[in-house]
């Protein structure tokens, strides 16, 4: 595991408890099944409606009657079951989820996010992000600390709409875990070799520094 989007998925599972019922939206939060240890007794669901979500398939053995919200061939564990898009969102919406873990374009330090809009881009929608993150317990970010242009995504305020106001609680990048508090956005871990300064410099919003910071396992 040396690419920073299996990193960040790594470490994003390490928070997962047992008996957690989780959502995985698309991209990196997918690849975080791959982490999961079975003896967890995680479940997993998917917002195109089944649970039971498993590891990506081997490669040859995909089958795309069974994709995730994303249309990538996974994997479907015993015992898992597949439900029309009704009761996969009365689970989201009903307070059922534990957690879910999200990609985004900008989260800022009030905890908003704003996952779904790229001006200029055509879109399908909003999609069910807006629903899962209301009705999770706990939200995750898992994202790259910066665009491919090189410029913040953690910022003071977002500049793109927005796809909830103040549910994010933790964000996870490839430079460290951060926690978002009332006072603002406090930095919890350091990936290693990175340096306070460095993530403050690619961080619009100020980063509350603790005087003691974690390492981030990454292995």
């Amino acid at each position: 595991m040396t690419d920073i989007r299996n990193i960040i998925a790594k470490r994003v599972a390490d928070f997962f408890e047992a008996g957690t019922l989780a959502n995985l939206g698309i991209g990196i939060p997918s690849l975080v099944a791959n982490y999961i240890p079975a003896d967890k007794n995680i479940t997993l669901h998917s917002e195109n409606g089944f649970i039971g979500l498993g590891p990506n398939p081997e490669e040859g053995l995909e089958d795309m009657d069974i994709v995730n919200a994303g249309g990538i061939p996974v994997t479907i564990l015993p015992g898992g079951a597949s439900f029309d898009s009704a009761t996969s969102f009365g689970i989201a919406r009903g307070g059922h989820v534990d957690l879910t873990v999200l990609g985004a374009l900008e989260v800022d330090e009030k905890g908003n996010l704003a996952s779904w809009n790229v001006p200029g881009k055509l879109l399908p929608g909003m999609g069910g992000a807006m629903d899962i993150v209301v009705g999770a317990k706990k939200v995750i970010i898992a994202m790259e600390h910066m665009t491919r242009e090189g410029t913040p995504k953690i910022l003071k305020e977002c500049t793109l709409p927005l796809t909830a106001v103040g549910v994010v609680d933790i964000i996870v990048t490839e430079l460290g875990v951060m926690e978002v508090t009332e006072e603002g956005i406090v930095l919890r871990e350091l990936a290693p070799g990175i340096t306070k300064e460095e993530i403050q410099s690619k961080t619009e919003a100020t980063l509350i520094i603790p005087v003691e910071i974690g390492i981030m396992v990454i292995l």
